[in-house]
């Protein structure tokens, strides 16, 4: 395992003692963050988006019940489990932790058995918790996005390119006549043609924003902020050629003799009032043409709208 594979832990304590304790217990398996004040957990929370925090109680300035309760009201930081390290032992001390949303307690002075123990089981549930939601958004066959993951980034890059004015980008595109191939080749063969086709459109995009998708059945999408038609459109007729250079036999096909696709797209203008809707429907719109145009073709048009 490398480094850059351990989980996470921020270690919050304004204790140089405290902090140094539990770093030199947890660092040999894991990557130890501290910080001795409630104002930089919050700043290296967002920052590295640890796996767990450990969070002293009592500290000046920000005490550690309202570093919880910023956590927790920021979506970035919500969901990551906080265990309270802490003197103040009483229960109701705890229950009023556990109510605000803390995931456990660690009382001082430290028992290094119960610290590796309790850091073990809720950094456990991080890890399920992370797959979960990995699993959530991956698309099982060709593990690439799925729909819903499409649709998520979609709204947010909208807005982004809405609000600073820069240009978006998506395409639909099809396998010509793969239910033909599904009825000559088999379901298996098709599925082993869908996933081929998921790693060329993934190993052809540019940047780590672009994303690809399976949009359903055949059917995939690509996201490509900040990109502008003349690029979209270059980027799609490459990605056309490199599927169809895979030269999978597809006798039923009258667009070719190998597997080919047919792109439809559409670019929303920096500035364009269009709604997410009418993006999508001018992609779709655009797809079909492609298809009624004879496949194995990219068409795109730059509006949703005709003006």
């Amino acid at each position: 395992m490398t480094k850059n594979d351990l989980q996470k832990i921020l270690v919050v304590d304004d204790a140089a003692v405290n902090r140094q304790v539990l770093s030199d217990l947890l660092k040999a398996d894991h990557t130890v963050i501290l910080a001795k004040s409630g104002k930089q957990a919050l700043e290296l929370a967002g920052q590295h988006l640890p796996d767990l925090i450990l969070l002293d109680v009592v500290m000046p300035e920000i005490n550690g019940y309202e570093v919880l309760a910023r956590l927790k009201a920021d979506p970035r930081t919500a969901a990551i489990a906080v265990i309270f390290i802490t003197g103040l032992g009483t229960p109701e001390d705890e229950a009023h932790g556990l109510t605000l949303g803390a995931s456990d307690y660690i009382t001082k002075p430290f028992n290094f058995a119960v610290v590796r123990a309790r850091v073990s089981c809720h950094l456990q549930l991080a890890r399920q918790r992370r797959m979960l939601e990995t699993l959530a958004h991956v698309d099982g066959l060709t593990e690439i996005a799925n729909r819903r993951h499409f649709d998520a980034c979609y709204a947010i890059e909208r807005e982004h390119a809405l609000r600073l004015a820069r240009p978006l980008s998506l395409a639909i595109l099809d396998i010509d006549f793969f239910k033909n191939y599904n009825d000559y080749a088999g379901h298996a063969m098709g599925d082993r043609v869908l996933q081929n086709v998921a790693s060329a459109l993934v190993n052809g995009m540019r940047y780590t924003s672009d994303l690809v998708a399976r949009y359903g059945g055949e059917e995939f999408a690509l996201l490509m902020p900040d990109t502008d038609i003349a690029d979209a459109t270059s980027l799609a007729e490459r990605l056309r050629i490199a599927i169809g250079e895979l030269a999978i036999p597809h006798p039923d096909s009258t667009a070719a003799d190998h597997i080919t696709v047919s792109f439809g797209g559409a670019t929303l203008r920096p500035g364009s009032p269009e709604s997410a809707v009418d993006l999508l429907k001018a992609a779709d719109d655009n797809l079909y043409r492609a298809k009624h145009e004879g496949r194995n073709r990219v068409v795109w048009r730059e509006n949703a709208r005709q003006d």
